[in-house]
């Protein structure tokens, strides 16, 4: 019997469409239902194990691991660990505004040195044209920044009560309301809209 020298090993399994949002939105619901029946710390704690078991799981499913959980799961676990060891809930607080200040900074480099990720992470479903991703990306790194500076007025003014209310619920929704503005503009960059680069016009 001979063996096929060709044969290549999978790279990945196609991803069922509800194990994305599993994946972003099913620990945030932990850190809040825990944060109900308990305190920051043991919502800390239970957050950090969910994010784990959302990412084996993923990969467990796909072979692949997830790309912005796997890029924001160092952090959880390196200020939820500070949190939880030094019994100071001031780390896991700021790690929002560090995540968020992370990818502001990310998007505004990526610009300078012509490099597109959100085509890498959103290409599959948006065919826009580079001018497009280029403005995408910049709206976006503005838009982190913002966030990062929500949070800390948020976390430093007001009560626990507010600052998790706020993380679960008032981040999502500024997060969605941002990304419905972006229609007009995506659409009209879209490829078959724009018909080719040389065609965009300034917004």
């Amino acid at each position: 019997m001979t063996h096929d020298s060709t044969e290549t090993k999978p790279a990945g399994r196609p991803a069922p469409k509800w194990l994305n949002p599993a994946c972003e939105y099913g620990p945030l619901a932990v850190f809040f239902v825990t944060y109900l029946v308990g305190d920051l710390f043991q919502a800390t704690a239970a957050v950090m194990v969910a994010t784990l078991i959302a990412l084996i799981a993923s990969y467990a499913i796909t072979r692949t691991w997830p790309k912005l959980p796997l890029v924001t799961a160092p952090i959880l676990l390196i200020m939820g660990g500070l949190t939880l060891y030094l019994e100071d809930e001031t780390f896991i607080k700021i790690r929002p505004t560090l995540v968020n200040g992370l990818f502001c900074v990310i998007l505004a480099a990526s610009v300078f040195f012509n490099k597109q990720p959100l085509k890498f992470l959103m290409g599959q479903a948006l065919d826009m044209t580079d001018a497009g991703w280029r403005k995408l990306t910049l709206r976006f790194s503005g838009f982190f920044l913002f966030l990062a500076v929500m949070n800390e007025i948020v976390w430093r003014t007001q009560s626990d009560d507010f600052w998790v209310t706020y993380k679960v619920f008032g981040a999502m929704g500024l997060t969605f309301a941002f990304m419905l503005s972006q229609t007009p503009m995506i659409s009209r960059h879209m490829r078959e809209q724009a018909g080719s680069d040389s065609a965009d016009s300034a917004d």
